[in-house]
């Protein structure tokens, strides 16, 4: 194993001291787990948490700041955060309107965000949940009952965190994050595992002429083994899939093409080309693209596909001022 670590049992708390040392603007707390914007909290508006297991970044932490998330509490390398943690997050950032949890639909982080929010409501702070399931290959996975949660997730933090920004109610926020997600679906391709830095080996093993489609961000089996293809054949297969899912012709679309932490930018470009290019070809506008490592699963090679059908409101939304580490425009 060839990581750029000093100890796998240290990865996220060092990581954690670097996020802290390259963005002063965060209040980062290495030891407890949790990332807050620097105003948090801010009376009167609704607050975002999200979390997850580390090995995703940016998402979540990378994702904390005006216009987008309020707190995130990053768990170990592909664990859930722990109840304690996210009240911890939930705790710094309410502001007296409520916070709203955003969570991807993998059993652990469901259970303890839900743990965690009755914790929270014990202390008088309202929670709203919202789980992320916008993965179209596979339900019922190894870690998950329903689909599993994925790319769309930036999209609901994006969208839900304009509206919370512009002082909307608890029930108005959730509700324009739950139809972000009803409207979002994704598609991953591996071209190769990853290594979890405490295992010291890959999560599954694919052969030289092999790709796995269908790819959870944990390394979690997809669809079905098949051999390597083309730029042009995978990124037909993950929107052949989506749109046998959700009818894409006629539609507006939110497009993020995503690396999955091991593919260069420039094989990216090249997977946008063709997705551009299939857009089109099947009556699909793509309103606003998106493509970079913004959803990862440590050094996998590969690519994720989301698109959003989107609206006049949503675009709005999109569209709105956002400062974080990981995504910035507007300000």
């Amino acid at each position: 194993m060839r990581k750029l670590i000093n100890a796998p049992a240290d990865v996220v708390t060092d990581a954690l001291r670097g996020l802290a040392a390259a963005h002063p603007s965060l209040r980062v707390d290495p030891e407890a787990g949790t990332v807050v914007r620097a105003d948090a909290p801010r009376a009167g508006k609704v607050a975002l948490v999200s979390g997850g297991g580390s090995g995703h970044e940016p998402l979540h932490a990378g994702f904390v700041g005006p216009g987008m998330l309020d707190a995130a509490c990053p768990g170990a390398v592909f664990t859930s955060p722990v109840p304690d943690q996210i009240l911890a997050a939930t705790t710094a950032v309410d502001g007296g309107a409520g916070v709203l949890h955003i969570v991807k639909n993998y059993t652990g982080d469901v259970l303890n965000f839900r743990m965690a929010a009755e914790l929270a409501e014990d202390e008088d702070i309202e929670v709203a949940s919202v789980v992320v399931d916008d993965d179209v290959a596979v339900e019922d996975s190894t870690y998950t009952a329903g689909r599993r949660g994925t790319g769309a997730t930036l999209f609901v933090e994006k969208v839900a965190g304009a509206r919370a920004e512009e002082g909307a109610d608890l029930t108005a926020v959730a509700d324009v994050a739950r139809e972000v997600n009803e409207r979002s679906r994704s598609f991953g391709v591996a071209l190769s595992p990853c290594t979890v830095p405490a295992a010291g080996r890959p999560t599954f093993e694919l052969g030289e002429d092999e790709i796995e489609l269908g790819i959870g961000i944990h390394g979690e089996p997809g669809r079905e083994r098949a051999k390597a293809a083309t730029a042009r054949e995978i990124v037909d297969a993950a929107l052949t899939a989506i749109d046998a899912d959700m009818p894409l012709a006629g539609q507006e679309l939110l497009v993020l093409v995503n690396g999955m932490g091991g593919t260069p930018l420039i094989e990216q470009y090249i997977a946008y080309a063709a997705a551009a290019e299939w857009l089109a070809g099947h009556g699909a506008t793509v309103a606003r693209p998106l493509v970079g490592g913004y959803v990862t699963s440590l050094e996998m090679a590969g690519v994720m596909i989301t698109v959003c059908r989107t609206t006049p409101e949503l675009l709005r939304l999109w569209d709105a001022p956002v400062d974080t580490p990981a995504l910035r425009w507007g300000r």
